[in-house]
């Protein structure tokens, strides 16, 4: 093995430097690898600003979004150990993954437990900061998060999971800021699922060879050849519930916009420009899902922006 460097992460990183007992750690959380918890964060974001759209941004906003982001970072980095524990055997055998800290021998299964639990801890911590109700809001995902690495042997639809898992901080962010889980956050929820299972379509067409041959499922290998009309009706999908939720909010109007221009560039070309025969595009495309999250985190803000604002300029 010439490089223990996986394919998919940054080419430069601060885990670069650390020493050499600490990089199969942070490897295991894939911290060189931090699309994984932009992605977990900005439905957290998104939460915020539709429960704050009429209303408008307050201090105690950006320290709850400060404590999501840092629960982001390391229940991500827990799952992914979860993850690579359940699925060491499988890793094994696939090319793009056979180099993980556990696969390749760097990191035992006890240590990565162990890993596992410290952050697990920090995960707690930002938790008990958290108000009660999206404390148990919060606690409600143990179990899909636990099951999640299992559904790849049980089901075609391991993505649809996943959104269950990766939209969770919408409702925690509503349970945090208004108290109550709200009909607009359940709808921003379910967009956020449906964009999941776009998103990691794209990503899983990068091992759907691999993944034939070792029996694990992903919509990418259901859907086939027409995986692009599969994962753009999902993102049309995702858009369409995100305009009922900013709509269930009261706004509507210039939430709608801002979608609508999302959907007309980002989104279109992020399916536009993967070729199935090179595996760089569909990686490409599917870290370009940073920045549609957060345009689209952008248009729910735009209404609690103004009623921020607003006051200081004049405005009724």
């Amino acid at each position: 093995m010439t490089t223990l460097k996986p394919a998919d992460a940054l080419a430069q990183h601060w885990t670069d430097r650390l020493p050499a007992a600490l990089k199969p750690f942070a490897q295991l959380s894939r911290l060189d690898r931090p699309i994984g918890w932009q992605l977990l964060f900005l439905p957290c974001l998104m939460g915020i600003a539709l429960a704050e759209t009429q209303e408008g941004f307050w201090l105690e906003d950006g320290w709850l979004a400060l404590r999501l982001l840092i629960g982001a970072i390391a229940m991500r980095g827990a799952g992914c150990t979860w993850n690579d524990i359940l699925d060491r055997k499988i890793d094994a055998e696939v090319a793009r993954t056979r180099s993980r800290p556990i696969p390749s021998g760097r990191v035992s299964v006890r240590g990565a437990i162990s890993w596992m639990a410290a952050q697990c801890g920090v995960g707690l911590l930002v938790l008990l900061s958290l108000p009660t109700v999206a404390q148990w809001t919060a606690l409600a995902a143990i179990p899909l998060v636990a099951l999640y690495p299992l559904m790849k042997r049980v089901t075609w639809w391991p993505q649809a999971w996943l959104g269950l898992c990766f939209s969770w901080g919408a409702l925690v962010a509503s349970a945090a800021v208004r108290g109550t889980i709200t009909a607009d956050a359940i709808a921003l929820y379910a967009g956020c699922i449906a964009w999941t299972i776009a998103y990691d379509t794209i990503y899983a067409l990068q091992d759907v060879e691999d993944d034939a041959l070792v029996g694990v499922r992903s919509t990418a290998r259901l859907f086939g050849a027409r995986w692009r009309d599969w994962t753009l009706g999902f993102y049309v999908t995702a858009l369409v519930l995100w305009a009922v939720a900013a709509a269930l909010a009261g706004s509507l109007l210039v939430t709608g916009v801002g979608l609508g221009v999302i959907g007309a560039t980002l989104i279109w070309r992020a399916v536009a420009d993967v070729d199935e025969a090179d595996t760089a595009t569909a990686l490409k495309a599917f870290k370009a899902n940073a920045v549609i999250g957060l345009a689209v985190a952008g248009a729910f803000a735009l209404a609690g922006a103004w009623r921020t604002v607003g006051p200081f300029l004049g405005a009724p």
